[in-house]
């Protein structure tokens, strides 16, 4: 319910001018954007990524710098042939793979732009995702705006998982995102996938930190602490990859479940002691304790759900464990 009436007050009270009416930005006026692409091990995908980027947005004051993060397949050769046909592509070596918070942070300082896209090398951009993106930086109310993440648009959809992920993407995140949005401009997480970042406040906030499972959560989190402000851009889609598998994407919910532990025990002293300084960010906080407790809560009345059932059937006692089914899918 908190979550639906956040999305109706973005509706109400926070479509702006970026998300509204967009303009086209002439090539003078163009801010000059470094679209990041970390890679390790990317050959199936990173060459059909990088020539859509050249070929199809519709921006023209941009790079491409991507982080070879101790690949070791044809990763390498491949941004090699495509740096002849693209002079705008560069490659940065990272020798040693340690993670894509650490191949970004090193990215940052040989990056051109002042505003740089995070770009996942199985992640394609809308053709006018550049363009609306930095409408949500260009006006004088913007200046503290840290970073816009986008709509996410599942690509393959062939599988059951797949085709569920799409519903979640598609509706709930985005009610999420909106209504954490409308309330004090905060945001749990950005996209990893694909977000805009103003490179002066990511590192004013020290860059990605390599010591957590999710460098989007945590750079999101650090922005807000600094009192800079996320946005969330409805209008800007993005098409990415999802897991297949059940494995996966147990691995990929983990992931996100630890990292988003970690910012909630390194920044709850912080809440504590000063929680009048940080009261913008309070809904997030509280936001984010209550999902957390919830977490636990299902885990735990799930494991006595079980017991009881096991308990019931050892006693024989088939009457009562149907009725227990019935009340859980609501039909009586």
């Amino acid at each position: 319910m908190i979550w639906f009436w956040g999305a109706t007050s973005y509706h109400l009270f926070k479509r702006d001018k970026g998300e509204n009416d967009w303009r086209i930005l002439q090539p003078s006026e163009q801010p000059f954007v470094t679209i990041m692409i970390p890679a390790h091990n990317e050959e199936v995908m990173l060459e059909s990524t990088i020539t859509y980027l050249f070929e199809e947005l519709n921006y023209t004051n941009f790079e491409v710098l991507v982080l070879n993060d101790g690949s070791t397949d044809r990763t390498k050769a491949i941004i090699l042939e495509l740096e002849k046909r693209y002079p705008r592509l560069r490659m940065l070596e990272v020798v040693a793979n340690k993670g894509k918070a650490h191949a970004f942070n090193i990215g940052t300082f040989f990056a051109k732009g002042d505003y740089l896209l995070s770009n996942d090398a199985d992640t394609v951009p809308e053709p006018d995702a550049l363009m609306k993106y930095m409408n949500y930086f260009i006006h004088d109310a913007d200046l503290n705006t840290a970073a816009v993440t986008a709509n996410m648009d599942v690509a393959n959809r062939t599988t059951l998982l797949g085709k569920s992920q799409t519903v979640e993407f598609s509706s709930i995140v985005g009610v999420i995102k909106r209504s954490q949005t409308a309330i004090n401009d905060s945001m749990y997480a950005y996209s990893g996938a694909n977000t805009l970042y103003r490179k002066s406040l990511l590192m004013a906030a020290g860059g990605f930190r390599q010591d957590r499972a999710t460098e989007d959560i945590s750079i999101a989190w650090d922005h807000q602490m600094l009192g800079a402000v996320p946005r969330f851009a409805p209008n800007v889609i993005f098409h990415m990859n999802v897991p297949e598998t059940v494995k996966d994407l147990f691995h990929q919910r983990q992931r996100w479940a630890q990292g988003g532990t970690e910012v909630w025990l390194a920044n709850f002293g912080g809440f504590v002691r000063h929680p009048f300084k940080h009261r913008y960010q309070f809904s997030m906080f509280i936001d984010t304790t209550l999902s957390v407790i919830w977490a636990f809560f299902f885990m735990i009345s799930t494991a006595i759900y079980l017991l009881t059932i096991g308990v019931l059937a050892v006693n024989q006692q088939w009457s009562t464990i149907g009725n227990m089914f019935q009340y859980s899918l609501g039909r009586l």
